[in-house]
């Protein structure tokens, strides 16, 4: 079955840097877009960024554009999301999620930044 594993979260201060990444299983990675989304708590999903397929093309939401990059290992079935510059209102719980439609997630990783 399809299986998403988030891992990589954690307290950091604003301007810090985190790595997530997710571990895909139960399906053919490469052959899928993937996407980051994140909720902050009370409110509700955001986009955060997006992948696709052998291209490599990506795509951020204005917000965390220039701070966040997102990469893929076809190879380990993962799925990167580089976080620098990191401030409060990135605090949230990141999910990784397959393809442009977002069929299946995974359960998340909280990252918290605060000082």
């Amino acid at each position: 079955q399809v299986q998403l594993l988030e891992s990589g979260g954690g307290l950091v201060q604003p301007g810090g840097s985190l790595r997530l990444s997710c571990a895909a299983s139960g399906f053919t990675f490469s052959n899928y877009a993937m996407t980051w989304v994140r909720q902050a708590p009370g409110k509700g999903p955001e986009w955060v960024s997006g992948i696709y397929l052998w291209s490599g093309t990506t795509y951020y939401a204005d917000s965390v554009k220039g701070r966040f990059t997102v990469s893929r290992d076809n190879a380990k079935n993962t799925l990167y999301l580089e976080m620098n510059n990191l401030k409060p209102e990135d605090t949230a719980l990141y999910y990784c999620a397959r393809g442009r439609i977002m069929d299946y997630w995974g359960k998340g990783t909280l990252v918290t930044v605060s000082s």
